[in-house]
């Protein structure tokens, strides 16, 4: 990765926190870009820790462990940007960091060859029930047996969700042999030879496998309970490498027991621990035929990776370019750099005026203006002004004074 270092932002100045062990790559990343303040620490820390922590932190890195609530926004008034090394943003509460004019950055794509990998591995051991000869091989008792074990050539895949990671899937399971179905609540142009079910009802009731792939919302909270189990095939396999709350596993327990399911994988958990080492429970532990991993799904040394550089990349565009693409929180603006010119980045309040305001400011005092871009969500506006250079300090104090201002910086 190679960014002009165009800044005049202090880089020595710039306070960096990165939690939750994230990718050694991100750290070297900055450090050759002249970040030289970077933290790395191995968790999660608490809300009480993190308000501690992130008072004179710029650029905060986290994975999905780590919390930011609105108080934690509060106490960093310093933050500039957050950097989700992972595939969601569910831990950050967007309404807040939108609010506080902090961008939040994230890698949606970086992880999906390691989950969809892992799902067809899955599929493979539990259709073969290679989990109960394994822990039989390792008791000492021979079970050389084909009953109940199959290939997944002809089998039916169905998938609950169609986005990155289960089209990825889809395309791997035609790769061997497998039909695929999918349900989506979004009309999805279907890969290969996929085909879209009308429902739910039907995807679950011709699956031999069934894959889950979506979000965690209250629409998708308990979407595979009793009811909808009940609909899947006799003897076919869940498969949850989405999210933990997706599942009933109560229910899950319950038909796996009465053999009705012959098997399921979970990597994800209504609850899951904070740190390696800490007790687990699950009521689908101990059953037959049933794999579980500790939210491992992207977890691999490539998708970690691909996050770290990602992630820093946007970072490294927001902090000295202003460009926020790929941003949940401020709007996303693509921008060229500008020679001869200072560049202002102002976050304020989306309320009538502003930009009049700024506008006028600026004109009153001479201040030529070389080029101008504005952005808005529901929340707030986002200003990108680059100034005549030996204007650019009156002006940056000018738009300081504006009101609803939230977050004004100079770049170059």
């Amino acid at each position: 990765m190679s960014i002009q270092a165009i800044t005049s932002f202090p880089k020595e100045k710039i306070n960096i926190l990165f939690l939750e062990n994230i990718s050694e790559k991100a750290v070297q990343q900055f450090k050759q870009n002249g970040y030289v303040n970077v933290r790395k620490l191995s968790g999660a820390l608490s809300e009480d820790e993190l308000i501690k922590e992130v008072k004179d932190v710029h650029l905060l890195g986290i994975r999905s462990k780590s919390l930011i609530t609105k108080k934690v926004l509060h106490a960093a008034t310093k933050l500039q940007a957050i950097g989700c090394f992972c595939i969601g943003v569910n831990q950050v509460d967007l309404k807040a960091a939108t609010e506080a004019g902090v961008a939040v950055f994230n890698a949606p794509y970086s992880n999906t060859r390691s989950v969809a990998e892992l799902v067809i591995g899955a599929s493979i051991l539990l259709i073969r029930r290679i989990p109960d000869k394994n822990i039989a091989a390792h008791q000492g008792i021979w079970m050389k047996d084909a009953k109940g074990s199959f290939e997944l050539r002809g089998k039916t895949l169905g998938l609950i969700g169609y986005g990155n990671i289960g089209s990825q899937v889809s395309v791997l399971a035609e790769a061997i042999g497998m039909k695929v179905l999918f349900y989506d609540v979004e009309t999805k142009l279907p890969l290969g030879n996929a085909t879209a079910a009308k429902n739910m009802k039907e995807l679950l009731g011709n699956a031999d496998i069934v894959s889950l792939h979506v979000p965690e919302t209250a629409q998708t909270k308990n979407l595979i309970n009793k009811a909808a189990i009940k609909q899947m095939k006799k003897g076919a396999i869940l498969i949850n490498y989405a999210r933990g709350e997706v599942v009933d596993l109560k229910a899950l327990a319950v038909a796996l027991n009465e053999e009705h399911l012959s098997g399921a994988a979970i990597d994800v958990y209504p609850w899951e621990p904070e740190k390696n080492g800490d007790h687990f429970e699950t009521p689908v532990q101990g059953l037959k035929n049933v794999l579980l991993t500790p939210h491992i799904g992207g977890s691999t040394e490539e998708a970690q990776q691909n996050i770290g550089e990602d992630v820093s990349i946007k970072l490294f565009q927001y902090l000295e370019r202003g460009i926020t693409n790929g941003s949940h929180t401020v709007p996303a603006i693509g921008l060229p750099p500008i020679e001869g010119a200072h560049r202002i980045l102002h976050i304020h309040k989306n309320v009538p005026g502003v930009m009049s305001a700024i506008n006028t400011a600026l004109a009153k005092n001479n201040i030529n203006v070389v080029g101008q871009y504005l952005k808005t969500n529901d929340h707030i506006g986002y200003a990108v002004l680059d100034i005549d250079k030996k204007l650019s300090k009156k002006a940056l104090e000018l738009l300081k004074d504006i009101k609803q201002t939230i977050k004004v910086r100079l770049l170059y």
